[in-house]
């Protein structure tokens, strides 16, 4: 066996794009297992809190081994265009941002915020539109899930 011959079958194996996504989702997935277990799982008659996200984890897996084992004809990972990372880059971090915010500043500060960001700052739309649709949404979606009865937090300004 050549010396480094290893490491070719690894990135040869590894080195197509469906496989490396392939092998985050079955990380995302065995996370999501990890997690759930400090929560009661219940029975099918009587699902508990873990239940959705074991059964969600589950599908998860499975698809992604699937992805896995059928991505030998996808692109090289090297033959990709990196031309969006910035927007991507800028979405992963106002998710971040929400899900570290969103019991702090509350519901209604943190989407409008959000949502604030992605358009003004991502999108480049004008800033009229951009207050209109980031506080409307935010207000429109808040009511919308305390008639639906969902408990959303609320900020240090009471709202």
């Amino acid at each position: 066996m050549a010396e480094g011959s290893g490491w070719r079958v690894v990135r040869g194996f590894f080195g197509r794009t469906d496989r490396v996504s392939g092998m985050f989702l079955v990380l995302f997935g065995t996370a999501v297992l990890w997690e759930s277990r400090a929560l009661p799982l219940g029975t099918l008659r009587r699902p508990g809190p873990a239940f959705l996200p074991v059964v969600l984890a589950g599908l998860l897996l499975g698809l992604a081994l699937m992805v896995l084992a059928c991505g030998r004809r996808s692109p090289w990972l090297r033959s990709l265009d990196w031309s969006e990372a910035g927007h991507v880059a800028a979405i992963l971090s106002a998710c971040g941002f929400a899900a570290l915010a969103l019991e702090r500043l509350g519901y209604r500060l943190t989407l409008a915020v959000v949502l604030a960001f992605l358009l003004g700052m991502v999108e480049r739309s004008r800033p009229a539109v951009t207050v209109s649709i980031a506080v409307g949404f935010a207000l429109a979606s808040y009511w919308v899930f305390r008639r639906l009865g969902v408990l959303l937090p609320d900020g240090p300004f009471g709202f």
